[in-house]
């Protein structure tokens, strides 16, 4: 799913910025079930599919957004 931001990072980085709401937003919610994963809801058990799952998204945001705004 977030591999999907690489044509917006291309697009952003050629000059034609997107919006960087919708990135930002995408990374933030990545950034908390990544410590949902990490920690768990009783703070010790760890799921690291999920974990796995969201660092991408973490990644492509961040970068999404970062391109967008300069």
């Amino acid at each position: 799913m977030y591999v999907s931001y690489i044509p917006q990072i291309v697009d952003n980085l050629s000059g034609h910025a997107g919006d960087p709401i919708q990135p930002f937003v995408a990374m933030l919610n990545c950034i908390l079930w990544t410590i949902h994963g990490l920690f768990g809801t009783d703070g010790h058990t760890r799921d690291m599919p999920i974990v796995i799952a969201n660092v991408p998204g973490i990644l492509f945001g961040f970068a999404a957004f970062i391109t967008a705004i300069i």
